[in-house]
């Protein structure tokens, strides 16, 4: 599901639409009607950690990956860094509570439409259910970034 922040409309008919994602659903079925795409599609929601350990792990795995995060983009090179600020915004604020919505914190979407990487793979992290599994897919992006930027001794 997608917000429409502009729209502006060429002089051949076409437009330019500029959107932001609110919501994950999964298409069930595809079809046609009056020459339209259309698509039954169910919701996606986080599954929801209810024992106290795992949400303290949880709590300090997010804490590290976000932190990690907030370093790869602060270590962006200016050009770069801009252009994701002009056109992403900035960076999300790290949220208390991470099961306060369906769809887990806001960071982690802004960092995957910003991160260099395949939009298959982009899918997949997208697609997870378990903010723990998303959270360690982040985490290993990341870490391959940081190991990519380090001078060779």
């Amino acid at each position: 599901m997608l917000y429409i922040r502009n729209l502006d409309y060429l002089p051949d008919g076409r437009s330019v639409v500029d959107t932001i994602g609110l919501k994950r659903f999964r298409v069930i079925r595809r079809g046609m009607k009056d020459g339209y795409c259309t698509a039954d599609i169910e919701d996606l929601e986080d599954i929801k950690v209810k024992d106290e350990g795992e949400m303290r792990k949880l709590q300090e795995l997010h804490n590290i990956v976000y932190n990690q995060a907030c370093g790869w983009f602060q270590s962006l090179r200016n050009k770069f860094h801009s252009q994701i600020l002009q056109y992403f915004g900035p960076m999300p604020e790290k949220e208390e509570n991470l099961q306060e919505t369906a769809e887990g914190p806001a960071w982690c979407w802004w960092l995957l439409a910003v991160l260099p990487v395949d939009p298959k793979y982009q899918l997949s992290v997208l697609s997870m259910r378990s903010l723990r599994e998303r959270l360690i897919k982040i985490q290993a992006i990341l870490t391959y970034f940081s190991r990519d930027q380090r001078p060779n001794n």
